[in-house]
């Protein structure tokens, strides 16, 4: 007969604020795990930290992992996955479910994605303690309560991923050298994001698709945002005319600099210039 798993919840009730929720969080033991011939969608965000164990780790985009303790998995709303023990391992986990329009946001500047699906922090104890702070002692009734485990949670969050960028090595060369290049203009000019793919050496095709998924935006975003932000600095500071502004940052006219400067900001360039100005 199966050794019944136990698990020790930590919320009695979900932690509910404006920027998301936490909607359960706690410790389990001896789990069974998933099968990976049926993979189940979750239909929220998710924490696996990997307290003791040797495991697996697969999902419906072809990723397949050993796990070891230390190791977290992030699982996405829509992502089918499997995970758990392999056999005769043990099996000690810390889970959180979480969803809302913070995690959405993280999720669309690239910080949660499914490409890394399985980070590893350590010490174990150290991290342990880090997500049980998170629903600790304090009552968590009322609005302010509850901001405060978000923050405590959002903090954690941070760190995790900060933890993982440092272990990586921060960003890779490549990604350092091409955010350099798009972000001024050179003797001759803005280099094309086809200039830079050729001068980091990569395919077209493979830098697009490689810088969009470390950056959630394409090359051709992120630079338009980069001239962009020098127009505000130059309507900001200077006297500088709309169609200067146009030439200067190599937009054919100024009715499409404008149309872009809407597109990035929210507001036309004379809108904007009013705000700071004050007029």
């Amino acid at each position: 007969m199966p050794t019944p798993f136990r698990t020790q919840p930590w919320l009695t009730s979900a932690v509910r604020t404006p920027l998301g929720e936490l909607q359960l969080a706690g410790s389990l033991k001896d789990a069974r795990g998933l099968d990976p011939q049926a993979m189940r969608v979750l239909g929220s965000y998710s924490l696996i930290y990997m307290v003791d164990l040797e495991g697996y780790y697969c999902d419906a985009n072809g990723v397949k992992r050993d796990l070891v303790s230390g190791d977290l998995v992030l699982i996405l709303p829509e992502l089918a996955h499997a995970y758990g023990p392999k056999r005769g391992g043990g099996w000690n986990q810390i889970y959180f479910v979480f969803d809302g329009p913070e995690f959405d946001f993280w999720r669309e500047r690239g910080l949660l994605t499914a490409e890394r699906p399985v980070l590893h922090l350590e010490p174990v104890d150290y991290w342990r303690r880090r997500f049980e702070e998170v629903v600790g002692a304090e009552s968590r009734h009322g609005a302010g309560a509850s901001l405060r485990a978000m923050g405590r949670f959002l903090h954690l969050l941070g760190d995790i991923l900060a933890a993982n960028a440092d272990a990586r090595g921060h960003r890779e060369a490549w990604l350092e050298q091409a955010l350099q290049l798009l972000g001024n203009p050179g003797d001759n000019g803005w280099p094309t994001p086809q200039h830079v793919a050729r001068t980091v050496g990569l395919s077209y095709d493979n830098f697009r698709k490689q810088f969009a998924a470390r950056t959630g935006v394409s090359p051709g975003q992120h630079q338009k945002r980069q001239r962009i932000e020098r127009a505000c600095a130059a309507l900001y500071q200077g006297n500088e005319g709309f169609k200067e502004l146009a030439e200067q940052l190599e937009f054919c006219d100024v009715f499409h600099f404008s149309k872009a400067f809407k597109q990035v900001v929210g507001l036309t360039p004379s809108e904007f210039r009013r705000k700071v100005r004050g007029g």
